[in-house]
């Protein structure tokens, strides 16, 4: 059974989305602050972890910078309805997605198995899992492991997703709207920069190519390509 802890300060809220989560099938497990919900969480007993940004003790923000330093298990972040600034920095900290309180049951259940899908290398048929090399590049499906220059990266599983999309499709440009289809299973909303910030910290964790550009180009207007040298 998945898996699944729940962190939020907000007892009644908390309490909702967790039985829902349970009549979906998933085994939950609740904590209403960082500090507790931290410990748990680095017990790396989890398949996902829903995190709250506003908590007592220890915030999510920070929740999430210190369990990054430790573990790349998909998290999936509680934000305000308007509250950019925090989905930002979630983001950029390895956040997986965000979905923003209050939300309906059947939305959070919905981006959970989508990041959960996506983070599941048994859903892939065998052709998907065989290795793939882009210059300096080189992507494992099967063990969902990428590398430059025989460096191992460290990504989170969003990360891994859309440097997958961008590889096998190197050469070519990618709207940001079917990257986000791809990687986090949801239309990308007006004003949502959540795959620009993905590739951002995508770009911080590559190298360089020959001419000291990043292999991930822009292309003003429509989204993003992977270079092929």
């Amino acid at each position: 059974m998945i898996r699944i802890l729940l962190v939020d300060d907000d007892l009644e809220l908390c309490s909702m989305q967790g039985q829902y989560l349970s009549n979906e099938g998933f085994a939950v497990q609740m904590y209403h602050d960082g500090e507790s919900g931290l410990e748990e969480a680095l017990s790396g007993d989890y398949d996902l972890i829903l995190l709250d940004v506003m908590m007592p003790k220890l915030n999510g923000i920070e929740v999430l910078r210190r369990l990054r330093i430790h573990s790349n298990v998909p998290v999936l972040m509680l934000t305000a309805k308007g509250d950019d600034i925090d989905r930002i920095i979630g983001l950029e900290l390895g956040a997986d997605d965000y979905v923003s309180k209050p939300c309906t049951p059947r939305e959070l259940v919905a981006r959970v198995r989508a990041i959960l899908r996506r983070a599941d290398p048994d859903k892939q048929d065998s052709g998907q899992l065989q290795p793939l090399k882009v210059g300096a590049l080189t992507i494992s499906a099967a063990s969902r492991s990428a590398a430059w220059q025989d460096n191992l990266l460290d990504l989170t599983s969003t990360e891994f997703n859309l440097l997958e999309i961008l590889c096998r499709r190197a050469g070519r440009t990618i709207s940001k709207e079917d990257l986000s289809m791809h990687t986090l299973g949801r239309p990308l909303a007006r004003y949502d920069r959540s795959i620009d910030v993905h590739v951002s910290n995508l770009r911080q964790k590559l190298g360089a190519l020959k001419d000291g550009r990043s292999p991930i180009q822009t292309v003003r207007g429509i989204g993003y390509q992977l270079v092929v040298e």
